[in-house]
């Protein structure tokens, strides 16, 4: 009788996981055919929204490839220096304004980076100590980040007048914004048993994310920063579209004018610029991180 009690209990308990796992692998399908169909429902709706037409995109790359043709001019194999420098004719201008534009890019990044993690640590849900202060930041968070940077970039030209001031300032919220969210997202998955460990020998909030959260978190800290430094570099420059100062400023200057050559020139130096910046960011990321933890 236990034996056969036994087969009995093993072959209910085989029965329920079946039917727990059908139940499980219909509730899956169901949700797939869901998300396919409201993926598939917005895809149309976009497309009839947006006026999206494969033909008409067909025929203007002929024009897109004309746009790109005018944008480098004549150079002969005979006289490539003399074209070289003819093209890049303003070349001085351009370099001393590009550098305004990574000043402004690297201390944007800097204050925002700073600011932004300091408010991750209480916009994370498993590190706020009351709720009302994680929603009151993760709202904080929302609003400097979901203001577009040339939005942000209008308003400090209005309030402090033209230049690169408020290029930074404007960057500088908007890398609060992204920053912000960005961290406080790595901090909620962090291990817990630091924390404890912190928290029994009587430390504080602050020791605990000094000792027990920045040790796991700071690798990805680290990459979202360089990471930022790029997406900067692209802001400065267009903030400059509105006043804000920066090599974005001789761009807008050349577009109004319809000098093509001079904005193939000034593109091709900003493209150069964020090749370089993250060719070396990466060098840099691998040495601070380590390629061992880059590994896992």
């Amino acid at each position: 009788m236990p034996i056969q009690a036994t087969t009995q209990g093993s072959e209910s308990a085989v029965d329920d996981f079946d039917s727990a796992y059908k139940a499980y692998q219909r509730k899956k399908r169901a949700f797939n055919v869901t998300f396919l169909a409201v993926f598939g429902l917005c895809f149309v709706l976009s497309i009839i929204s947006t006026e999206f037409d494969l033909l008409t995109l067909v025929q203007g790359f002929p024009r897109t490839r004309e746009f790109l043709f005018r944008l480098v001019p004549p150079i002969t194999y005979d006289e490539f220096a003399l074209d070289v420098l003819d093209w890049y004719w303003n070349i001085e201008v351009w370099l001393e304004n590009l550098l305004n534009t990574l000043l402004m890019a690297f201390l944007a990044t800097l204050m925002g980076t700073l600011i932004g993690g300091v408010l991750s640590f209480f916009a994370a849900q498993n590190l706020a100590k009351h709720y009302a202060t994680y929603w009151i930041t993760r709202r904080i968070l929302e609003i400097a980040r979901t203001v577009p940077d040339i939005v942000w970039a209008l308003i400090f030209v209005l309030t402090f007048g033209v230049g690169p001031m408020a290029g930074v300032l404007a960057i500088m919220f908007h890398t609060i914004g992204a920053q912000g969210k960005l961290f406080a997202e790595v901090n909620e998955n962090i291990s817990q048993h630091p924390i404890e460990g912190v928290r029994a020998t009587g430390g504080n909030w602050v020791q605990e994310i000094w000792f027990a959260v920045l040790p796991q978190v700071m690798p990805n800290f680290v990459s979202y920063t360089f990471w930022r430094i790029e997406l900067n570099v692209r802001s400065a420059t267009i903030v400059g579209f509105v006043g804000a100062g920066g090599i974005g400023h001789d761009l807008f200057i050349a577009i109004q004018l319809l000098e093509f050559p001079d904005v193939g020139a000034i593109l091709l130096i900003v493209v150069t610029t964020i090749m370089l910046i993250d060719i070396t960011s990466e060098k840099l990321r691998h040495y601070l991180v380590g390629d061992e933890a880059l590994k896992h």
